[in-house]
């Protein structure tokens, strides 16, 4: 009883909205910026000696070129689906004497989509938003950097003849936004957005097909973008 007090009037307002059906395309600046924590390489730290604990797993950042569209199908709503070419970031070690020895690297794509309401009526220059949905975030091409290579090697853990490599498992997450549209005339505009998204992964160290080293790391970034708006 207490959700559909809460639904219908919601309902009601989104079908008493004025409608829009805007059609907007933003190209730009994106950048995601990891806001990383892991759990720490448990099986290296037992094998070299290393402080339990004393490990983790650091992600840089990366920027590519972003492909936003979103549809403004009611005057202060919109759905925006969120684009890019791929994001390619390496993985370091981070703590103990093992400090910045390099894991590997593996490219991403992270589409999203959100909700977002707009403060603002349609066509105003200054246009308020925030946004709320689900990113998917889709790893591949992992590859192991010969530091780690040669350090398993050091440790007796691997030979020279082992095949080493690097999975790090999909992820499904919430996505917060928040931004502005600027409009410089009817089609042309300037798009600015930040968001906050959940990706959670497990990176796997596998030698010959078989795992020797699991870490949960949650990559948790800040994505920015700037580009220009044509609306359609």
């Amino acid at each position: 009883m207490k959700t559909s007090l809460i639904i219908i009037p919601l309902i009601s307002a989104l079908a008493a909205a004025p409608a829009v059906a805007d059609f907007a395309i933003n190209v730009g600046a994106i950048s995601v910026a990891p806001n990383d924590s892991s759990s720490s390489l448990n099986v290296i730290e037992q094998v070299a000696g290393l402080t339990s604990g004393s490990t983790a797993v650091a992600v840089n950042s990366n920027t590519q070129l972003g492909l936003t569209m979103d549809y403004r199908f009611q005057s202060n709503w919109a759905i925006q689906l969120i684009a890019a070419t791929p994001f390619s970031h390496e993985m370091t070690v981070q703590g103990s004497a093992i400090d910045g020895l390099k894991v590997g690297k593996t490219k991403h794509l992270p589409p999203t989509l959100l909700a977002q309401y707009h403060f603002m009526p349609a066509n105003q220059t200054f246009d308020p938003f925030v946004g709320v949905g689900l990113n998917y975030t889709l790893f591949f091409d992992e590859q192991v950097d010969n530091e780690l290579t040669t350090a398993l090697q050091a440790l007796g853990v691997t030979s020279a003849n082992d095949s080493v490599t690097l999975k790090a498992k999909n992820s499904i997450g919430l996505a917060l936004q928040a931004g502005v549209n600027i409009k410089f005339s009817d089609n042309l505009g300037l798009h600015l957005m930040l968001s906050k998204m959940d990706i959670d992964t497990t990176g796997r160290v596998q030698v010959n097909g078989n795992t020797v080293q699991s870490v949960d790391i949650n990559i948790d970034p800040y994505v920015a973008m700037i580009g220009l708006r044509w609306t359609l």
